[in-house]
């Protein structure tokens, strides 16, 4: 039986294959129909050469972004499966499955108690990319292989530790408005055949080279809204940071969206 990540890298293949005109309209077709996809924000179905190139389509004009000091943009347009404070340095991935936030990120010995944690999840129907959710440096990226299991409602409660068993970047970052450090993880998935990072294109995911960090002596600076990268299909971006959210499991964000503020005062 084939596992999940050659499952993945067999999907991306198809997704990058440019077919016969009338063929990949199809193809592109058949999958707006199928997720539903709202296509008012991007280009129309027939300038997609591949279906990768429609899984990851840009929008035709910049949004609107509600940022003011100290406040959190939506980085991505997700459903927000869920949210909360860390207790006893562990997060949920859903309710009643909870995961240790130092596995996840590889970080040994950081105090987490004032922090909390926040899951967005992007399904196939939705736009792919991920932005800076505030104004930032980015200090460090740290890649975990992993399995590539999927992040759905059904998967999320099946398996445990989901999160930590799946593939991901970890993007270590610090906030400009209070110094404060953030953590922003984007989580691989099934069909998920890369994660792009456009500050740095070394960052090679769904790989055979095993986990890796890449530090930046001079930090990479964003603003608010600035895009990060893109999944090649839908997954979960996790935040976790000293922020109070304004948002719950089960509401639907669109990047730019309010989502919190981080909190007044660095510890």
């Amino acid at each position: 039986m084939l596992s999940t990540n050659v499952i993945s890298r067999l999907f991306g293949l198809f997704a990058h294959t440019r077919f016969p005109k009338s063929m990949q309209y199809a193809i592109n077709r058949f999958y707006v129909d199928y997720f539903k996809i709202n296509l008012d924000e991007f280009e129309c179905l027939e300038t997609y050469p591949t279906l990768n190139a429609l899984f990851t389509r840009t929008l035709k004009k910049e949004r609107l972004l509600q940022t003011t000091p100290f406040n959190l943009i939506s980085p991505t347009d997700s459903l927000i499966t869920e949210s909360g404070h860390i207790a006893q340095e562990m997060a949920l991935q859903i309710k009643g499955k909870s995961y240790k936030v130092a596995d996840l990120l590889g970080e040994i010995g950081h105090d987490f108690a004032t922090y909390s944690f926040l899951n967005l999840y992007l399904s196939p129907r939705d736009y792919h990319h991920y932005h800076a959710p505030c104004d930032l440096e980015i200090l460090e990226a740290r890649y975990f292989s992993g399995k590539l299991l999927p992040v759905n409602y059904a998967s999320l409660y099946k398996n445990e530790n989901l999160f930590v068993q799946n593939e991901r970047v970890v993007l270590k970052m610090r906030c400009n408005y209070n110094q404060s450090i953030m953590y922003y993880v984007a989580v691989g998935a099934l069909n998920v055949g890369k994660m792009q990072f456009l500050f740095d294109k070394s960052i090679q995911t769904n790989a055979k080279n095993g986990d890796c960090i890449y530090s930046y002596k001079q930090p990479i600076v964003l603003r608010a809204g600035d895009e990060i990268g893109f999944f090649e299909m839908g997954s979960t971006i996790v935040l976790i940071a000293e922020a109070n959210w304004n948002v719950k499991a089960g509401h639907v964000v669109k990047m730019g969206d309010e989502i919190g503020t981080l909190q007044s005062q660095k510890r």
